[in-house]
């Protein structure tokens, strides 16, 4: 019970969402030099592996241990997915799931109104720039950018997630969490994780939990990739940690997006420093790219033609 009002006050305090602009884009004035890094257009040279049935357990390769400060070392995107991530996509195949979906899991910040929405929309919506190869991926997963997932609302965290109490009724049966209700609805081959900021007030329970949405996935074919997060609202990046940790433990994709923002202004947070900055998804407006919204969907993207080059090259 003590949980679960922490769950609701948190809620209250740090998961309020303003409606994003979603309007036709602006012709681009590339008036500002600044921006970040350049990041590359995800390459994959995919390993090959033979089906073995694998269970959704941690890896058994050995590998180091990320620690408080290796984590942030750790590339955006990474150079190629995993053999046991292939495995787990192979295994899905044979279960029927749809190569061409994936779904995302999180809270309001995960919703089509700010996050990759505008790719379903039309080419009135984004400009790619010189990132117009990513044009593949966004074809190949049409239909996935602006799908409001139910695994997605104002104030989830992990447990929500995992809670049929959370389900939306209209779509789900008795029973379902959110979770097991999106993969039913929309049979992804892929899941995008973006959680932790609303998990700092049980913050002991959010591995455990994190554990589970991963199991759940692995077990069903599903290759789930991790996200860190932008802001530090528990104060020590413990929560990127923990992402960091089982993403490497269970040899599973970490797009490491906290490492994108650190030369925006303000690291890309807003004066309350947890929600992102904004702009519009113009790659080619330097001003835009000051902003963390659009680098939050251009690596998103970026990760998703990395997961597609890999199994569909």
């Amino acid at each position: 019970m003590k949980n679960f009002f922490c769950f609701i006050l948190f809620s209250i305090l740090l998961s309020g969402c303003a409606p994003a602009p979603q309007t036709a884009i602006l012709t681009p004035k590339p008036s500002v030099k600044a921006q970040p890094t350049t990041l590359p257009t995800a390459t994959a040279k995919a390993q090959k592996t033979q089906a073995s049935g694998a269970s959704p357990s941690p890896t058994n390769q050995p590998h180091p241990t990320y620690t408080a400060e290796t984590w942030k070392e750790a590339p955006i995107i990474p150079s190629q997915i995993s053999a046991s991530a292939l495995e787990i996509y192979r295994r899905g195949q044979a279960l029927g799931n749809n190569p061409h979906r994936f779904i995302k899991v999180g809270d309001c910040d995960a919703t089509p109104t700010w996050f990759l929405g505008d790719f379903d929309l039309g080419t009135r919506y984004y400009s790619l720039g010189k990132y117009q190869s990513l044009q593949v991926t966004i074809d190949y997963f049409q239909g996935s950018f602006s799908r409001e997932s139910v695994a997605v609302k104002r104030g989830f965290n992990a447990a929500a997630v995992l809670s049929p109490m959370w389900a939306d009724r209209s779509q789900c049966q008795k029973g379902e969490t959110p979770l097991d209700c999106e993969i039913r609805i929309n049979n992804p081959s892929f899941a995008l994780i973006l959680l932790g900021t609303n998990d700092i007030h049980n913050p002991e329970q959010f591995e455990p939990n994190l554990r589970k949405i991963l199991e759940q996935f692995i077990t069903k074919g599903i290759v789930p990739v991790l996200s860190t997060k932008a802001d530090n609202a528990e104060g020590d990046y413990q929560m990127n940690l923990t992402i960091a940790r089982l993403a490497q433990e269970y040899d599973l994709p970490l797009w490491n997006y906290w490492k994108a923002v650190q030369n925006l202004p303000k690291q890309g947070l807003q004066e309350d420093n947890i929600h992102l900055t904004f702009a519009p998804n113009v790659f080619d407006n330097p001003a835009n790219l000051q902003a963390a919204w659009p680098w939050r969907n251009l690596t998103a993207l970026q990760m998703l033609e990395l997961m597609r080059q890999s199994v569909a090259p």
